[in-house]
């Protein structure tokens, strides 16, 4: 059924205009979350006393691989708050958990009054738009206990700072999850997650099993303290989230494509390894405070320019990580049936491709060194002589610290030239998602380009087929079009793409701005009580954000009105004339942003 009468939607371009001035890029996502795949806490933490988190089992292994419920509550509770980064390239059960979730609030006024109380929280909490505001929240679900108790295990004191920022969201997350049924869900899904856990086992078995050889340390060794990997698929892709709680390391790990960024994971259990073995001799290294002076104008951060233990500890772990990285460069072998003649030609080959591997590291501890992290050049030169030697690190680096020549090391940091900006940290880096597809589109229609916007969206309309992500990205297509229609004066065409949208989009997101965006143009055209009906169904399937909520109760408590027009009182559903000039304008006065 139109929606329109035809004789008014023919007179509707010039007011149509009016609309999409100011609103052709309603977003998609209320939280302009940063393009990172990657965590915030790094385990240079090393003096915290927290007590430990709950997932920790006292008579569990020294090592494990998990899962944990209260971490899939929190990842889930953000999902539902506009949380998408990386959902694209995420495991199916993220999307599948989003699924049953939508589902839920599509059935109940009441899940869906509890997640707007949850969402307006995680907004009013966000702090920089980034990772690092998920980090808190993963950190606190670290403390909370599986449903239905959802009890944090710690008093506030005990806790890391960055989760006592957000602890007051327990009661407004329990009440969610309750609503939802979050429970269920994770009963639903636990063995998915078992088999996201199996697929990254041997690899990071394996990484263990060499980093353990290559130090010639037993994992026996380290009895009583805990390395557990948390896997959390409703997390961004590659994200990798380290966190130390007083002898137990933690990392939260949401896998890609069946892999989880191993490098990163491996820096967490280097820490692991490496921290209690210079902890214990702090003693020792606090003879190297000289070299703090010679540091303080490099760029890392104040904790490894103010302290010689955590800058001792990096600077080891980049060393280790120097000797055992991949360079890229293939190592030339002597073929085993080789002449012996041909020898001297073969074993020259071999060199030069040895010297090409060993270039790539010496660069890669240059580069440490410029970043200010000025012993890792001795600690590289210490590590060769460690490879030959049969004895294993806890056995050499007592002899590593305490014959180390501080004012050698300081005249070498005195020579350094220090970067003016800092690396990330390894576990805080950021990788930049490049826009591609509809996501491609949006930004193109956000800064005017509707005419490269529109064919984006013909193009996923002309491959669609009946897959749901193709149905899905068909949904979105037409919303982009409507709003391209309207910028470009087809009202008629908006009101059928907005219809083609609500038909057949699940996101609950796009099916409240297509009514809004409705309402809004039957409030230019005079008709108010189907406008009103339109801001009513908005908020009905409302996203949870603030911007959506706002604007669909505006539309309902006045109508939707543009600079130099109004409707009078009569009910007459013809529309005044558009101000003199041609086309209409909206102005601040009549505006009304749905941010």
């Amino acid at each position: 059924m139109k929606l329109f009468p035809s004789r008014s939607r023919a007179r509707f371009s010039l007011a149509a205009l009016c609309v999409l001035s100011m609103l052709a890029a309603a977003p998609l996502s209320a939280q302009s979350s940063s393009n990172s795949s990657s965590s915030s806490s790094s385990p240079g933490q090393l003096y915290a006393q927290e007590k430990a988190p709950s997932l920790i089992d006292p008579a569990g292994p020294t090592i494990s691989l998990i899962s944990s419920e209260p971490v899939f509550i929190m990842a889930a509770a953000l999902n539902a708050c506009g949380y998408d980064e990386g959902l694209e390239q995420s495991a199916p059960v993220r999307k599948r958990v989003r699924d049953e979730i939508n589902q839920a609030l599509a059935k109940s006024e009441d899940a869906r009054a509890r997640r707007d109380a949850l969402c307006l929280y995680i907004a009013q909490h966000r702090m920089t738009g980034t990772e690092s505001d998920i980090s808190q929240y993963v950190s606190l679900a670290l403390y909370l206990t599986p449903p239905p108790e959802m009890e944090v295990t710690a008093d506030l004191t005990e806790m890391p700072p960055d989760a006592t920022q957000v602890a007051e969201i327990v009661p407004i997350l329990k009440a969610f999850a309750e609503a939802v049924d979050l429970h269920g869900i994770w009963l639903t899904v636990h063995l998915t997650y078992d088999d996201e856990a199996a697929m990254v086992h041997d690899a990071l078995s394996q990484m263990i099993v060499d980093t353990n050889l290559y130090l010639k340390m037993p994992a026996s060794t380290y009895d009583g303290r805990r390395f557990i990997v948390v896997i959390e698929p409703m997390l961004s892709p590659g994200m990798v989230n380290a966190r130390i709680y007083g002898t137990d390391y933690i990392v939260v790990v949401s896998p890609a494509d069946g892999k989880i960024r191993m490098t990163d994971v491996r820096h967490a259990y280097l820490h692991y390894v490496i921290d209690p073995l210079l902890l214990a001799r702090a003693n020792a290294i606090d003879r190297t405070q000289p070299i703090l002076k010679e540091i303080r104008d490099a760029p890392i951060a104040f904790r490894y320019r103010s302290d010689t233990v955590p800058l001792t500890i990096e600077c080891l772990i980049k060393a280790i990580e120097a000797r055992t990285m991949d360079t890229g460069v293939p190592i030339y072998k002597i073929p085993p049936t080789a002449d012996r003649s041909a020898l001297p030609r073969y074993e020259h080959e071999r060199q030069v491709s040895l010297e090409k591997a060993e270039a790539v590291r010496v660069a890669t501890v240059q580069h440490d060194m410029s970043q200010g992290f000025v012993l890792t050049q001795y600690f590289y030169e210490q590590m060769i002589q460690f490879e030959k030697d049969p004895a294993s690190l806890k056995d050499t680096i007592g002899e590593m610290v305490y014959s180390m020549d501080v004012d050698q090391q300081v005249h070498r940091a005195r020579q350094t030239v220090f970067d003016k900006e800092a690396d990330e940290d390894v576990l805080q880096r950021s990788q930049p998602r490049k826009l591609e597809g509809l996501d491609l589109a949006e930004a193109k229609l956000s800064i005017g380009d509707v005419a490269e916007a529109r064919s984006m969206a013909q193009k996923v309309l002309a491959q669609q087929n009946s897959t749901p992500q193709s149905v899905a990205d068909s949904a979105r297509a037409h919303f982009i079009l409507a709003r391209v229609d309207l910028m470009t004066g087809h009202p008629d065409q908006a009101v059928d793409d907005f219809q083609q949208t609500l038909a057949t989009s699940k996101q609950q997101r796009l099916l409240a701005w297509s009514h809004i965006y409705l309402g809004r143009m039957l409030d230019l055209e005079c008709a108010r009580d189907k406008a009103l009906a339109e801001y009513k169904e908005a908020l009905t399937v409302r996203d949870g954000q603030q911007d959506t909520r706002l604007a669909a109760e505006r539309g309902v408590k006045a109508p939707y009105t543009v600079k130099g027009q109004s409707c009078d009182d009569s009910g007459d559903d013809n529309p005044p004339a558009p101000p003199a000039g041609g086309q209409a304008k909206a102005g601040p006065e009549g505006t009304q942003n749905p941010q």
